[in-house]
């Protein structure tokens, strides 16, 4: 079905871009400063390096709709406008193939169900390798391609409305001192309203 994303903490770095240095509390050491320092937008847009900002790490907190539907028995498929962007989530999946990495990476999911009482929803980890380097947030806070993203998503149904909730722990130590935690939220929709694909832009 369709999602759309509720923005309710840490505006000022998902709705808008951040400037250059605008890293506050994030778990980063001081190569990871460096590199965020440095960050050009120009310079990514003139590589061909825009969606360096919409990997898993960062669309999944932008302000944004999901498209969630089954590609194939074995496999979700999450799409998102913003950015234009597509997941594959692999349930039994095998390791990784060999190959050029892509700004989504490559996703093994599982389902994990509660033990005892009644017939609880479960919930559905996601573990994504192999992703190309790229941004935590758009302003150049890095990651690199030896990170390793997992994500929980659950969902919740409140007063009638079904909300769904991706709770992310990105680990890379390359550039973050901890595992960096964060989580989206997003409200189910009836249909495609609103639903509108955009590009991705380094700005």
């Amino acid at each position: 079905g369709y999602w759309v994303s509720l923005i309710t903490d840490n505006w000022t770095y998902r709705v808008v871009t951040p400037p250059t240095g605008a890293y506050r509390y994030l778990p980063l050491n001081s190569e990871a400063q460096r590199v965020a320092d440095a960050w050009d937008p120009a310079k990514d847009e003139a590589a061909g390096d825009q969606c360096k900002g919409y990997g898993p790490a960062g669309v999944m907190r932008m302000p944004a709709r999901l498209h969630i539907t089954w590609d194939n028995p074995n496999t979700l498929k999450l799409e998102t406008d913003t950015g234009t962007q597509t997941r594959f989530l692999r349930f039994g999946a095998p390791e990784p193939p060999a190959g050029p990495r892509a700004w989504q990476g490559y996703s093994a999911a599982e389902w994990q169900f509660p033990r005892g009482r009644g017939t609880a929803a479960g919930t559905l980890k996601v573990v994504t390798t192999q992703m190309r380097p790229g941004y935590i947030h758009k302003n150049g806070v890095p990651y690199s391609e030896n990170a390793v993203l997992t994500e929980y998503f659950t969902t919740v149904t409140d007063r009638g409305v079904t909300y769904l909730v991706d709770t992310l722990m990105l680990e890379d130590p390359k550039y973050l001192t901890q595992s960096f935690v964060r989580s989206a939220q997003f409200k189910k929709q009836a249909d495609a309203a609103g639903w509108h694909p955009t590009p991705c832009s380094a700005k």
